[in-house]
C-alpha cells in the first residue's frame, strides 16, 4: 500500500485542483457599458471631426501643456475624455448607475495622471520596496544563502510597481500589458523564493528545475496574451492560481517552523495579508470623488506589508546564516 502524502504536499496539490477549475472557468470580460452608449460614441465622433484636424488640431498642440505631450495625450484622447463626463452626466440626470468607459470606471484626471490614486498607491509600494531592500542589503551579509534571489526578487517587484505607476498614469496598448506581464513576473518569481527557501537550500535540483518551468509558463502565459487573446479573466484565473498555491505552500511552512523559528509569524501574516486584501478588488464600486476606487484601495493597503515582510526576510536571512557557520541542519 502507498504512503500517504506529506501534509504539505498534499494541501499543494489540492490547491493545484482548485486553480485548474479557476481557469477552467474563466471567462473573458465583455464591452463597457459606457463605451457602447450611441450618445458617447457620436459625441467622440463630433469632437474628432471637429477638433483634430487641420487647424483646430495644430491649436491643440501648440496649447497641451508639455506634460500632457510627454505622456502621449492626443486629441482623440481628449475627446473621449470629454465625451465621457458627458455621459456620465446623462446617465446620473436619468437616475441611472455609473457606467464603465473600455473595462474602466470614470476617474477625474489629475494633470496628466488617468487614475491619480492607484498611480500613487503603486508610486508608494515602490518606494516602501526600494526603502527596505537597501535596509535588506545593509543589514543581511552577502554570504547569507538567499541574499542573492531576495535581491533578485525584489528588482523583480521594483520593475512591476514602475509598469504599474506608468499604466495607471497613463493606460496605453504598451503599458496595460507591461503591468499585467511584470505583476505575473511577481506572482510566479514569489513561487520560485518560496520553492528556494522550503525545498531548494537543501535539494538546489528542485530549485532550478523549478525555475525552468515557471519560466516555461510564464513565456507561454505571455505568448498566450499577446498573440492568441488578451483575456483579462484568463490572466485573473491564472495569477490567483498561483497565489493560491504560494499561499499555501508559505502556510505549510510557517506551520512546520512554528517551534524553530520565532519571527515565523511574520511570514504568515504576510501572506494572509497579501491575499486578504487582494479581495478588496472584488468590491468593485465607483470611485469616490471620482478618484479612489478599489483598486485604489487595495494598493494603498498593501504599502505597510512591504515591511513585515523584509523584516521576515531580514530575520530568516540572518538564522540562515548563523545557522551555517555553525553547521546546523537547515529547516
Amino acid at each position: 500500500m502507498a504512503s500517504p502524502l506529506p501534509p504539505c504536499t498534499a494541501v499543494i496539490y489540492s490547491a493545484l485542483a482548485i486553480a485548474a477549475l479557476l481557469l477552467l472557468s474563466a471567462t473573458a470580460v465583455n464591452a463597457s457599458q459606457g463605451d457602447k452608449e450611441p450618445v458617447y460614441q457620436g459625441c467622440v465622433t463630433q469632437c474628432v471631426r471637429t477638433n483634430c484636424t487641420g487647424a483646430r488640431l495644430r491649436g491643440f498642440q501648440s496649447t497641451q501643456a508639455p506634460y500632457m505631450a510627454l505622456t502621449g495625450w492626443t486629441c482623440r484622447d481628449d475627446c473621449r475624455y470629454q465625451c465621457m463626463w458627458q455621459t456620465v452626466g446623462l446617465y446620473q440626470a436619468e437616475g441611472y448607475s455609473i457606467p464603465q468607459f473600455h473595462g474602466k470606471w470614470p476617474f477625474a484626471r489629475f494633470l496628466c495622471f488617468e487614475e491619480p490614486a492607484s498611480a500613487l498607491a503603486s508610486l508608494l509600494n515602490g518606494l516602501a520596496c526600494l526603502l527596505m531592500l537597501l535596509r535588506y542589503r545593509s543589514s543581511v551579509p552577502r554570504q547569507s544563502p538567499m541574499y542573492y534571489t531576495i535581491t533578485a526578487f525584489s528588482l523583480v517587484s521594483l520593475n512591476a510597481w514602475f509598469w504599474s505607476t506608468v499604466f495607471h498614469t497613463r493606460d496605453t496598448y504598451l503599458t496595460e500589458k507591461m503591468d499585467y506581464f511584470c505583476a505575473s513576473a511577481v506572482i510566479l518569481y514569489s513561487i520560485y523564493l518560496c520553492c528556494v527557501r522550503t525545498l531548494g537550500l537543501k535539494r538546489p535540483g528542485v530549485s532550478s528545475m523549478v525555475g525552468v518551468l515557471l519560466i516555461l509558463a510564464f513565456t507561454s502565459h505571455v505568448s498566450y496574451l499577446t498573440f492568441v487573446s488578451f483575456d483579462y479573466g484568463y490572466n485573473m484565473a491564472a495569477n490567483a492560481t498561483i497565489g493560491i498555491v504560494n499561499l499555501l505552500w508559505w502556510l505549510c511552512w510557517c506551520w512546520q517552523n512554528r517551534r524553530t523559528l520565532p519571527y515565523w509569524w511574520k511570514c504568515g501574516m504576510v501572506v494572509l495579508l497579501l491575499h486578504g486584501l487582494a479581495l478588496l478588488e472584488l468590491l468593485d464600486f465607483p470611485p469616490l470623488f471620482w478618484v479612489l476606487d478599489a483598486h485604489a484601495v487595495w494598493h494603498l493597503s498593501t504599502v505597510p506589508v512591504h515591511f513585515l515582510f523584509y523584516s521576515f526576510l531580514i530575520d530568516d536571512s540572518l538564522h540562515l546564516l548563523n545557522t551555517e557557520k555553525t553547521g546546523v541542519k537547515l529547516e
